[in-house]
C-alpha cells in the first residue's frame, strides 16, 4: 500500500492540481457546511490515492534493443536509430511513457508513449541524432513512465542498457596539388620526383646545423665553396607522422553549448562549408583526419602523436589505418599541458627520418625551437600555425573570450616569428585562419614544396 509520502512525491503536475482543488473544496464545504460538498472534496483526495495503488500494482518487464546506423558518424552529420521496444512479461503492458535519454551533443531525448503491448509483442520506435560535437557517446538508457489512466500519478524506472554512436572528425577531400600528391598530382604517393643517376647528378643543399656530416657532398662543396649535403627526399608512402597540438592555451576553444541553446548562434567559415569547425582545435583535428586519411589511401605507413603522447591503433603497436585514426582523433580533446616537450620527444620517435606534419595552434619562438632541433636531417618537413584569432571574431555570441588588440598583436608577432624560424631550419610553413578550409591550407603547402629551389650538381634552379 502506498504511503501518503510516496503518493505526494509521484503525483504528476495534473495530479497535484487536483489535490490542490480538492483541499480548497473540502475547507470551503466545512466552512459553509455543505455535505455533499466535503463528500466531493473527499472522493478527489482520495483519487490519487486509488491511482497510485493501480499503478504500484502494475508489473512490467521491457526489454529495448538499438540499431544505429551508421554506428560512426561524421561530426555535423545524421545517425538513423531503431529502438525495438518488446513486452517480455505474460501480461498485456499499460500505458508507457518513454523516453530515450541522450548527451546533450546529440540533439533532443525522443520521447514515445506505447499503450497496452501484448505479451511478447514487440514495437519498433525510430529517430535520428545528430552528431553536433565530436566524441564517443551513448544512446540510452531507456527511462519508462507508468501512468494511471487519469495522468494524475506516474512510477519511473531506467534501465541499464545503451548504445555506442561514435562522432569522428569529418574527412575533408585534398586536391592533388598538396605536397603528397606529386607535380600537378600525379606521383601517387610520392613527393617531387627528384633524379640521382650519379655523382655528378645528385639534389644537394646547403648544410644546416645538425645535419649528418656522413651525408656532406664534397665534390658539390668543392665546386660551391659552401659545405653541401646530399638532398635525400624521402617518399610519402614510405612513412609520415602527423603532430597535433591539442594544449587548450594554444587554442580559442568553443564553450560546450547545447544545439539550439541560448547563445548557440550561427558561424560562417570557408565558401560553402554548412558546417565549418567551431574553433582552431576542431580545425587542427579536422585538418589532421583529412591529411591522415589521404596518406593512408596513398600507401603512407602513418603515425599520429600529440602534446600528450602517440595516438596508437587498437592493436597498441604499429601503423594506423585511416578507421584507427578517425577513431582516436573522435576522442582528442583539449589538453592541460603547458608545453610541447612530449610531443616533440614522442615524435622523434616515432618519425625517424619520414616526413612529419605538424599542426600546431598558437605557439611562439620558444615552442618550436625544440621542435627545430629534433629534425635537424634532409626530410623537408611540414607545419601548419594557425591564427586562433580569427576565430574569435566568428560569432562573439557563442561565448567566446574577446581578445584586446595588444592580444591580437602579441599572438602574431609570435606566430611570425615562429614561422621565420621554421623557414630558416628548412621548413615549408602554412597558416590556417577560420575561412580557409583544410585542403586551401594542404594546398598552400604542396605549392611551397613544388616551388623550394633545388641544387643538382651545381645548378641552382626548381625542380622540372
Amino acid at each position: 500500500m502506498p504511503t501518503p509520502s510516496r503518493v505526494l512525491s509521484s503525483l504528476t503536475v495534473r495530479g497535484h492540481c487536483v489535490v490542490a482543488a480538492a483541499t480548497m473544496l473540502l475547507l470551503v464545504g466545512a466552512l459553509l457546511g455543505e455535505r455533499p460538498l466535503v463528500q466531493l472534496a473527499v472522493f478527489t483526495v482520495a483519487l490519487p490515492f486509488l491511482s497510485a495503488l493501480t499503478v504500484a500494482r502494475q508489473r512490467f518487464r521491457v526489454s529495448a534493443r538499438r540499431t544505429v546506423t551508421p554506428a560512426r558518424v561524421p561530426r555535423g552529420d545524421t545517425a538513423d536509430v531503431v529502438l525495438e521496444i518488446a513486452n517480455a512479461d505474460t501480461r498485456t503492458g499499460g500505458l508507457w511513457m518513454l523516453t530515450e535519454q541522450l548527451p546533450g551533443d546529440l540533439g533532443t531525448p525522443p520521447s514515445f508513449v506505447v499503450e497496452r503491448l501484448a505479451p511478447g509483442a514487440r514495437t519498433s520506435l525510430r529517430y535520428q541524432v545528430h552528431g553536433h560535437r565530436r566524441g564517443r557517446h551513448a544512446l540510452g538508457p531507456l527511462r519508462l513512465r507508468l501512468v494511471d489512466p487519469f495522468g494524475l500519478v506516474e512510477r519511473s524506472a531506467v534501465g541499464a542498457d545503451s548504445a555506442p554512436l561514435i562522432v569522428v572528425p569529418r574527412v575533408r577531400p585534398l586536391a592533388a596539388g598538396g605536397p603528397a600528391g606529386g607535380q600537378g598530382g600525379g606521383g601517387e604517393g610520392s613527393r617531387r620526383s627528384i633524379a640521382v643517376h650519379g655523382e655528378d647528378d645528385v639534389s644537394t643543399r646547403e648544410y644546416r646545423h645538425g645535419d649528418d656530416l656522413r651525408k656532406v657532398h664534397w665534390r658539390a662543396t668543392a665546386r660551391t665553396g659552401e659545405l653541401m649535403v646530399r638532398l635525400e627526399e624521402r617518399p610519402w608512402r614510405a612513412q609520415a607522422t602527423l603532430l597535433l597540438d591539442t594544449r587548450a592555451r594554444a587554442h580559442l576553444v568553443a564553450p560546450h553549448l547545447r544545439p539550439g541553446g541560448r547563445g548557440d548562434a550561427p558561424w560562417t567559415g570557408p565558401a560553402g562549408d554548412d558546417a565549418p569547425p567551431v574553433d582552431s582545435l576542431e580545425w587542427v583535428v579536422e585538418a589532421a583526419a583529412s591529411i591522415g586519411t589521404d596518406l593512408t589511401r596513398r600507401g603512407a605507413v602513418l603515425r599520429a602523436v600529440t602534446d600528450a603522447g602517440e595516438l596508437l591503433p587498437s592493436s597498441g603497436r604499429g601503423r594506423l589505418s585511416a578507421e584507427d585514426l578517425l577513431d582516436r582523433l573522435a576522442g582528442v580533446g583539449p589538453s592541460r599541458i603547458s608545453g610541447l616537450d612530449v610531443g616533440v620527444e614522442q615524435l622523434a620517435r616515432a618519425a625517424g627520418d619520414g616526413p612529419v606534419i605538424c599542426l600546431l595552434g598558437a605557439v611562439g619562438p620558444d615552442d618550436v625551437m625544440e621542435l627545430i632541433r629534433s629534425r635537424s636531417g634532409p626530410t623537408t618537413d611540414l607545419a601548419v600555425l594557425t591564427d586562433i584569432e580569427s576565430w574569435a571574431d566568428l560569432a562573439p555570441g557563442r561565448g567566446r573570450r574577446a581578445l584586446s588588440a595588444a592580444s591580437r598583436s602579441t599572438l602574431a608577432t609570435q606566430r611570425e616569428d615562429a614561422a621565420t624560424l621554421l623557414r630558416a631550419a628548412g621548413w615549408r610553413v602554412a597558416v590556417a585562419r577560420a575561412d580557409r578550409s583544410v585542403d586551401e591550407v594542404w594546398s598552400a603547402l604542396g605549392a611551397l614544396v613544388q616551388a623550394a629551389p633545388v641544387t643538382v650538381a651545381g645548378l641552382h634552379g626548381r625542380p622540372a
